[in-house]
C-alpha cells in the first residue's frame, strides 16, 4: 500500500521503518496536513495524520477526491478527524488507543514533583551559583488526595503509581473500574466533591463537545484554594484564560501542562527566530509555578516503538482487506448521536 504520512517529526522516522517490514510505500513529510497540503497525498491510499494536522470534513472531501481511503491516525486522540464526514465519504479511520499508557502516566508525575519540590527555580538558582534554600520549600505526595478526572488506561496507571506514593486516591469516570478500588482504594466520586477535596487534580480526559473547556471559572473555583493541576491529556479540556486569573488570584497554586488549547501550529516547530505572538502562552510562562512541556509525555522508546508497530499495522490490515484492530468507524453513529464516545 502506498501511505502519504504527514506531520512526521524526525525523530520518528527511524520507529516507523523499521516497523514497516512488510514494505508499504511510506511518504514521509514533515508537513501538516491542511487544504493547502492535502495534495501532496495524490497517488496515496492511505493517509497518516498527528495532532497538528486538519482531517476536518473539508479536507477529508480533497483526500476522497485524490483517492485517499483510509486514515491511521498515530495517537489515542482523535478529536481533530471528523468521523462523520469520514464515513460518509467512505473513508476509513483508526487510531493507536493504548500504546503506552505508562509514558503518559510517568510524565504526569513527574510534573507533580518537579513542581511540588521546585526543582525548576532549584535549578536555575544553582546555575547561577545560588546556592540558598529559602525559596524552595515542597510538600510530599505522601498523604496528600489526588484527583484523577478520567480513570481509563492512563489514570489508572496513574492511579497505581499514587498509591505506591501514599496517596489516598478519587475517581470519576463514565466507566468506574471495581479493581481500582479493591487494589487501590481508589474512591468514585462526583466531579463537584474531587474538586473540593483534591489537593492535587490530574486530568486523563478525552476532549469530545462534552468535555471541551470542562475546566473553566466555575470549576477552578470550586477547588481548593492553592491546588496543583495537571493536564497531560487533552489541551481544550482546560480553558487557559480562567487557568490564568486562577494562577494570578492564588486560587490555582501549581499548573503542569502537557498539552495547550492553541498548541497547533505551536508545539512541534522551531519558534526560535519568531515573536511569541500567543499572549496568552506567554503569560503562562512568567509564573514561576507553572511548568509546560511540549506535547511530550508520549516520547519514549517504547511508545514511539508501539506507535509505529500499530500504524503499520492498520496499514497492513487494510491492505489484506481486513479491519484493523483500533477501527474508529463503529464508534460514529454513538458520535453522531451526541454520545462523549
Amino acid at each position: 500500500m502506498r501511505a502519504t504520512l504527514f506531520s512526521v517529526q524526525s525523530f520518528e522516522r527511524s520507529f516507523l521503518q523499521h516497523a514497516n517490514t512488510r514494505h508499504h510505500q511510506l511518504q514521509l513529510l514533515d508537513t501538516r496536513l491542511c487544504a493547502d497540503t492535502a495534495h501532496l497525498a495524490q497517488g496515496a491510499a492511505a493517509i497518516s495524520v498527528f495532532s497538528p494536522d486538519d482531517v476536518s470534513g473539508p479536507v477529508l472531501e480533497q483526500l476522497g477526491g485524490y483517492g485517499v481511503r483510509y486514515v491511521a491516525v498515530r495517537a489515542a486522540g482523535y478529536d481533530n478527524v471528523d468521523l462523520v464526514a469520514a464515513r460518509q465519504l467512505g473513508i476509513r479511520v483508526a487510531n493507536v488507543p493504548d500504546y503506552s499508557p505508562h509514558a503518559i502516566a510517568e510524565h504526569a508525575v513527574t510534573l507533580m514533583l518537579t513542581l511540588c519540590r521546585h526543582l525548576r527555580q532549584a535549578d536555575q538558582q544553582l546555575r547561577a551559583n545560588d546556592f540558598r534554600l529559602d525559596q524552595l520549600i515542597g510538600f510530599e505526595l505522601h498523604g496528600k488526595t489526588v484527583g484523577i478526572l478520567g480513570v481509563g488506561r492512563i489514570g489508572a496507571v496513574v492511579a497505581r503509581i499514587l498509591h505506591g506514593f501514599g496517596c489516598r486516591l478519587l475517581g470519576t469516570d463514565v466507566q468506574p473500574n471495581p479493581e481500582l478500588t479493591e487494589r487501590y482504594g481508589l474512591e468514585y466520586v462526583p466531579l463537584n466533591q474531587l474538586c473540593a477535596q483534591s489537593d492535587i487534580i490530574s486530568v486523563h480526559t478525552p476532549l469530545t463537545p462534552q468535555t471541551r473547556h470542562l475546566i473553566n471559572e466555575r470549576l477552578l473555583k470550586s477547588m481548593k484554594p492553592g491546588v496543583m493541576l495537571i493536564n497531560t491529556g487533552r489541551g481544550g479540556v482546560l480553558d487557559t484564560a480562567a487557568a490564568l486569573r486562577a494562577l494570578k488570584s492564588g486560587q490555582l497554586g501549581f499548573l503542569g501542562l502537557d498539552v495547550y488549547e492553541a498548541e497547533k501550529g505551536l508545539f512541534f516547530t522551531d519558534h526560535t527566530r519568531d515573536l511569541l505572538l500567543d499572549d496568552t502562552f506567554a503569560r503562562l510562562l512568567t509564573f514561576k509555578n507553572v511548568l509546560v512541556t511540549g506535547h511530550q509525555a508520549y516520547l519514549t522508546r517504547e511508545a514511539l516503538t508501539n506507535i509505529a508497530e500499530a500504524t503499520v499495522a492498520s496499514l497492513t490490515a487494510w491492505d489484506r482487506g481486513e479491519a484493523p484492530a483500533h477501527e474508529l468507524q463503529p464508534m460514529v453513529r454513538a458520535l453522531a448521536a451526541g454520545s462523549p464516545g
